[in-house]
């Protein structure tokens, strides 16, 4: 059964500064700010929420569907999805826009300054969840604020269960409508900055918006992540990794392996573990969308993390 995917199609311009930020930074001038990072560093990578989302569920086994919106400049991306089978049923051309562009630079602790140009990303709200037929799931991915609002509530009316995955998507909403999004969806999905925002803009705690959901999923980095469901509180441990190369996309590979898990009945340890699992995959590689492993790679890296089999 499909997974729908409702998020960014993206490039990711992204560059490296071989040092910390916070060096660079004057704690007493941040009002008024004039800082050049040299970054001698740069690469052009497919990305956005959706299309990372999409590229990790595929290498699982899953079936994803992207709902998306994409500039006069996708034909390349468009070719690219093409080739890893992935459905376009759902991605609508927006002739008058490029597609959207995200310039992000990732200092050595793996902190990130993201510039992002929204381009075709604003007429999300083009598409609509009727159009993707049957699915047994989606999630509503950062994507142009009205898109969000409109699919969440679309998923809703049509009993799709959803995850709802504000990330960086979630300054664009008041508490009123972050709330109103939580009330929607079944499963919400957050990082420990998010979870943060999320609080208090809401004003509500971790525990009461758990309360809301069958599940709140919390990533917290190398400290692994919390699942709270069921009056429970799940640990999920982080997999340790060699090296941690590059962090961009780490997150959409996390919620590849919830939907994963969630679509094919797996219980939440497993869900999250494979979840872990896939965000440890990515972060060893340069690019949201260059590492390549079959599946049963995949099955024989959860069997050494975890001493059992999916």
């Amino acid at each position: 059964m499909k997974s729908l995917i409702c998020g960014s199609l993206a490039f990711d311009t992204i560059m490296s500064f071989q040092s910390r930020f916070s060096e660079a930074l004057l704690a007493d001038q941040l009002h008024r700010i004039n800082v050049c990072f040299f970054v001698p560093e740069m690469r052009r990578e497919f990305g956005g929420c959706a299309g990372n989302i999409a590229y990790n569920l595929k290498l699982l086994g899953g079936d994803p569907l992207i709902m998306a919106t994409i500039g006069q400049d996708g034909a390349n991306y468009r070719d690219r999805l093409q080739k890893q089978q992935i459905s376009q049923q759902c991605i609508k051309t927006i002739e008058t826009s490029y597609t959207a562009q995200a310039f992000i630079t990732t200092d050595t602790d793996s902190n990130q300054i993201t510039a992002f140009h929204p381009g075709a990303m604003i007429f999300a709200h083009e598409n609509t969840v009727t159009d993707a037929g049957p699915v047994a799931i989606a999630i509503i991915a950062p994507d142009g604020r009205d898109g969000m609002l409109q699919h969440a509530q679309q998923c809703a009316d049509l009993n799709v269960p959803f995850i709802f995955d504000p990330g960086q998507g979630l300054p664009m909403f008041n508490g009123e409508e972050l709330k109103a999004f939580i009330d929607l969806a079944t499963y919400v999905a957050v990082n420990e900055y998010e979870a943060e925002l999320l609080t208090e803009r809401t004003g509500l705690s971790l525990a009461q918006i758990a309360e809301r959901v069958s599940a709140l999923v919390v990533t917290r980095g190398d400290e692994g992540a919390e699942i709270f469901t069921n009056n429970e509180r799940l640990a999920i441990p982080c997999v340790k990794v060699d090296k941690v190369v590059d962090p961009t996309g780490c997150g959409d590979a996390f919620r590849a392996g919830m939907l994963f898990g969630l679509t094919n009945n797996l219980d939440w340890p497993t869900t999250g573990r494979l979840a872990s699992l896939m965000g440890s995959i990515k972060i060893t590689h340069q690019g949201p969308q260059n590492h390549v492993l079959s599946r049963a790679e995949i099955d024989e890296r959860f069997h050494q993390a975890f001493g059992y089999h999916l």
